[in-house]
C-alpha cells in the first residue's frame, strides 16, 4: 500500500463513483484512498502462475477466479481491496450489479511485497476475517518461496498452513492442490 491521496471525504459510493473515471487503481479504507503501485516481475509471475493454476481447475465449476483488477468489498471495515487474486463461489456475485465488486470471496490471495507485507498480514487480514464466506486468506512469499494458508477451521478460528516450495500446495475452500514449486516457477530474483 502507498501513501494515501489527499483526505477527501468520501463514502463507499463516492469512491466506486470516482475511482470508475480514474486511470490507476486504487484501495479505499474507511474514507481514505490509496493508489495502488505497480507489481514486480516476481509479484506478477507468481500470481499469474496460481491464477493459470485455479482458472484450469475451476472450468466448468460454479466457482469464478479473478486476478488482480477485481474490487472485494468488506463492509465491516468500510473498505475495498484489490487482492492479487480471489475465487468465488456465490452466486450473489454473479448478479449484474456485481460486475466489478465481489462481497463473498471463499479465497483471497495476495502476493507479498516488502512494502505491504506488515499490511497484508496485519490490518487488511483482520478486515477480510470479517467476510463471512472466506475461507482461506493465502500469503505468497516469492523472496521465501513459500505459500502461507490461514484457513478458517470449524469452530471460526483461522489456523495456519505453511506450504515450502517443495511440497503439495492444497487450498481446501476450492479443492485444488499443486506443487507449491509451480506457484514459483519462473519466478526471478523476488
Amino acid at each position: 500500500m502507498s501513501l494515501p491521496e489527499p483526505k477527501i471525504p468520501f463514502g463507499p459510493d463516492d469512491f466506486l463513483a470516482w475511482e470508475s473515471e480514474q486511470p490507476f487503481r486504487s484501495e479505499y479504507v474507511d474514507g481514505e484512498v490509496f493508489a495502488m503501485s505497480g507489481a514486480s516481475d516476481a509479484h506478477g509471475t507468481a500470481a499469474g502462475n496460481l491464477f493459470v493454476g485455479l482458472h484450469a481447475h475451476l472450468r466448468g465449476k460454479p466457482c469464478k477466479v479473478f486476478i488482480s483488477g477485481m474490487k472485494v468489498r468488506v463492509d465491516a471495515a468500510n473498505s475495498f481491496y484489490y487482492p492479487d487474486i480471489l475465487v468465488t463461489c456465490d452466486p450473489r456475485d454473479r448478479q449484474p450489479g456485481a460486475s466489478h465488486v465481489k462481497r463473498h470471496p471463499v479465497l483471497v490471495v495476495e502476493v507479498l511485497s516488502p512494502t505491504t507485507e506488515a499490511y497484508d498480514r496485519g490490518d487488511k487480514f483482520a478486515a477480510y476475517r470479517t467476510l463471512e464466506s472466506l475461507q482461506e486468506y493465502v500469503l505468497v512469499s516469492v523472496e521465501q518461496r513459500r505459500v502461507e494458508v490461514f484457513r478458517r477451521d470449524a469452530t471460526g478460528h483461522w489456523v495456519l498452513y505453511p506450504f515450502a516450495a517443495d511440497e503439495e500446495l492444497e487450498l481446501a475452500s476450492v479443492d485444488f492442490r499443486c506443487p507449491a514449486a509451480e506457484v514459483f516457477e519462473g519466478v526471478e530474483g523476488a
